[in-house]
């Protein structure tokens, strides 16, 4: 008995396009399988991230559960104050900017300018050219009007939270 040539033809299309129905269909299952999965690590694994990021800014902060705002620059006017007689008359004129965190704390500093710029004065008077002369002398009078300006305005009130104080001009005469 001879085969016939036309009908194994036929029959080998047909096993043919099955096999390939069933690559594509298993194609088109790991493209969505893929897509799926990408789609669920951008919507919940970076979210976590994300949740986990603002715990690490807290930290040690007296604000936890907010936000931090983006920090805000307020410039002081400029201080001429007579320094400590070390060598004769000597004066120091300084000017810097203080940066806080967000809009709220300037318009509060702004608010109370006359109690930091009182505060200021009576630190800076009370300095001596040769303390204030180094690099180290600049750092340490940073920190502490950086201190003198971070205490509360009212008795019992919170800290404002002033981060830096940045020398803008610094004469020694």
């Amino acid at each position: 008995m001879k085969a016939d040539p036309k009908a194994d033809a036929a029959a080998a299309p047909a096993a043919g396009g099955k096999s390939k129905l069933f690559i594509m269909i298993g194609a088109a299952v790991l493209v969505l399988g893929l897509g799926g999965g990408g789609g669920w690590y951008f919507l919940h694994g970076s979210g976590g991230a994300e949740a986990a990021e603002p715990a690490k800014k807290d930290h040690g902060s007296k604000k936890k559960g907010k936000k931090e705002a983006p920090p805000e620059y307020l410039a002081i006017e400029p201080f001429t104050v007579n320094l400590q007689p070390e060598n004769g008359d000597q004066y120091l004129r300084v000017a810097f900017t203080l940066q806080v965190v967000g809009a709220e704390q300037a318009e509060l500093i702004k608010a109370n300018m006359a109690k930091v710029r009182s505060r200021v004065l009576l630190l800076l008077s009370g300095k001596k050219a040769s303390e204030i002369n180094t690099v180290e002398g600049k750092q340490q009078l940073a920190g502490e009007i950086l201190a003198a300006v971070k205490t509360p305005f009212e008795s019992h009130g919170d800290d404002q939270d002033v981060s830096d104080v940045l020398f803008t001009e610094f004469i020694i005469q």
